[in-house]
C-alpha cells in the first residue's frame, strides 16, 4: 500500500512538471511576454492571450531571454542555455522605446494608472523637538551697592516668583552717610541749601540708590539702610547665587529669573527638507503630557548649524505659554503649516521611480503603449509630487506595475529603460515652452 502511493505521488510531480515545462515552452515561442507562471490552472487563461500571429512582423535580431543584452543576427542554439534563440519582432507601431503589454494581461500583472492633473500643493512637515526657555525673557539681577544678606526670600532655584515680588533683603552701610548727608541739607535754609540738597542727591544716586528709595527717604523723613530687592518680571528662578549673611560687593550677581509667558521649542529638521520651512510659517505643537492640547505658535528663526551626527537642522520656534504648562525639557512633536504651492502640475507620488541619479516616470501612449519619461520633481506632500518638467495635464501613468513593464523591456531589448534616458514627447516639449502659471504663496 505504502508503495502505491509513493508511485502515484511521483507521477503526480512529473506531470504537474511536465505542464510546467509546456506553459514555458509556450512563453519562449511568443516573445517571452510571461516568464513564469504560478500554476497549470493560471496557465491556460494567459497562453491563449498570448497567441499573436507574428508571422506579418519583421524580425529584428534573435535573442537568449535569459540573457537579453546579447543579440544574434540568426537563428540557433543559445551559447548561454540549452535552448534555441528567440526572434525578437518589429512593433507594427513603430516605437522602439515602448513597451506593449497585453490588456487582458494588465490586470495579472498588475497594473494601475492615473492621470496627471493640475491643482494646489499644501505641504506638511512633523519634527520633533524640546521645550527650552526663551531667552529674549530672562532677567538678570545683580548688587547695585555692596552689602549683607540680611533676609532671603527665595530659598530655592526654580521658585516661582511674580513681578514686584521680594527676593532678598540687603542691608547697605554705605547708604547712610549719603542718606544722613541728604536729610541735613534739605533742612538748611540758608543761601546754598539747594546746592547741598542737590550734591547728595546724587551722591546717593552714585551709591546705587534708585528715585523710589531716594523718595522714600525724604518722605520718612530717616535714614534707610536696608535694600528688598524685587523680581522685575514673571517666571521661574533659574539661578540663585546668594545665601542669607553672605557679603555681596557692588555688581555682583544675585539671581537669574526666566519667564514662562512665552518658551521656544528647538525642533529637529532633516537637512534635505530644511527648504520647507520659513520664518514666520505657523506651527502646532502637542506634547504627550497633555493629550488633546495644541499650541500655536510660529518660526522665528533657521540655526545655521547643521548637527554631524543626526544631520539636522533645529527650527527655533516660539510659542505662548499663558498656562505656564509647558516646562523646559518637555518633548513635543511640531507640525509645520508651510505655504502652499498653487496650480502646479501633480501626479502619483508612487508613480515617481526614483533611480539615485534620475526621476523616471511610465507615461501611457496614446496608442497604448508604455514608455519611460525623465522627470523633474518639486514638493511632495499628501501622496502627490508637483511635477515641474516633464509631463504635461491630462496624460496617464502608472503608478503601480512599473518593474514589471521595465522588466519586460529588458527582455523585449527596448532601447530605453528606466535606467538611460529617454527624448521627451513633442507635446510636453510644446507645453513646457510655455510659462510655468505655478508660483509659491
Amino acid at each position: 500500500m505504502r508503495t502505491k502511493k509513493s508511485v502515484l505521488a511521483l507521477a503526480a510531480v512529473g506531470l504537474m512538471g511536465t505542464t510546467g515545462v509546456g506553459v514555458y515552452q509556450v512563453g519562449i515561442n511568443h516573445g517571452m511576454k510571461l516568464t513564469v507562471l504560478a500554476s497549470s490552472a493560471a496557465a491556460a487563461p494567459l497562453a491563449k492571450a498570448l497567441a499573436t500571429d507574428n508571422s506579418d512582423k519583421k524580425i529584428l535580431y534573435w535573442h537568449d531571454p535569459m540573457v537579453p543584452g546579447q543579440k544574434f543576427d540568426k537563428p540557433g542554439k543559445s551559447p548561454f542555455m540549452d535552448m534555441q534563440l528567440v526572434p525578437v519582432y518589429a512593433d507594427s507601431k513603430g516605437d522602439d522605446a515602448a513597451v506593449t503589454v497585453n490588456p487582458r494581461l494588465e490586470q495579472n500583472l498588475g497594473i494601475r494608472t492615473a492621470q496627471v492633473t493640475r491643482g494646489n500643493l499644501s505641504q506638511s512637515l512633523v519634527a520633533v523637538g524640546n521645550v527650552v526657555y526663551n531667552e529674549r525673557d530672562v532677567a538678570q539681577i545683580q548688587a547695585r551697592s555692596g552689602g549683607f544678606v540680611e533676609r532671603l526670600h527665595v530659598r530655592a532655584p526654580l521658585d516661582p516668583v511674580h513681578k514686584g515680588e521680594p527676593l532678598v533683603d540687603l542691608y547697605v552701610p554705605e547708604w547712610i552717610a549719603a542718606q544722613e548727608e541728604y536729610l541735613t541739607a534739605r533742612r538748611l535754609s540758608g543761601p546754598g541749601s539747594n546746592g547741598l540738597a542737590s550734591a547728595a542727591r546724587q551722591r546717593m544716586q552714585l551709591a546705587g540708590m534708585n528715585e523710589a528709595q531716594i523718595r522714600l527717604v525724604l518722605a520718612r523723613g530717616k535714614v534707610q539702610p536696608r535694600s528688598t530687592v524685587v523680581s522685575p518680571i514673571d517666571g521661574v528662578v533659574t539661578e540663585l547665587a546668594i545665601r542669607e549673611g553672605m557679603t555681596v560687593s557692588m555688581g555682583a550677581p544675585l539671581f537669574r529669573i526666566n519667564g514662562l509667558g512665552t518658551v521656544w521649542v528647538n525642533a529637529e529638521v532633516p537637512e534635505n527638507l530644511a527648504y520647507q520651512i520659513r520664518v514666520g510659517n505657523r506651527v502646532q505643537a502637542r506634547t504627550s503630557s497633555l493629550p488633546g492640547t495644541v499650541f500655536e505658535g510660529k518660526v522665528s528663526a533657521i540655526l545655521p548649524d547643521v548637527n554631524p551626527m543626526t544631520r539636522t537642522l533645529k527650527a527655533r520656534i516660539e510659542l505662548a505659554n499663558p498656562t505656564k504648562q509647558l516646562v523646559p525639557g518637555m518633548f513635543v512633536t511640531v507640525n509645520f503649516v508651510s505655504s502652499s504651492r498653487d496650480d502646479v502640475v501633480l501626479a502619483p507620488t508612487e508613480a515617481v521611480i526614483q533611480t539615485g541619479t534620475r526621476n523616471v516616470v511610465i507615461v501611457v501612449q496614446d496608442n497604448g503603449q508604455f514608455a519611460p519619461v525623465d522627470v523633474q520633481i518639486g514638493a511632495v506632500a499628501h501622496g502627490q509630487t508637483e511635477i515641474r518638467k516633464g509631463l504635461i495635464v491630462g496624460q496617464k501613468v502608472v503608478a503601480s506595475g512599473q518593474f514589471l513593464i521595465d522588466s519586460e523591456a529588458s527582455l523585449k531589448g527596448t532601447a530605453n529603460r528606466m535606467g538611460e534616458p529617454a527624448a521627451l514627447p513633442s507635446d510636453v516639449k510644446a507645453a513646457e515652452a510655455k510659462p510655468d502659471v505655478g508660483a509659491a504663496k
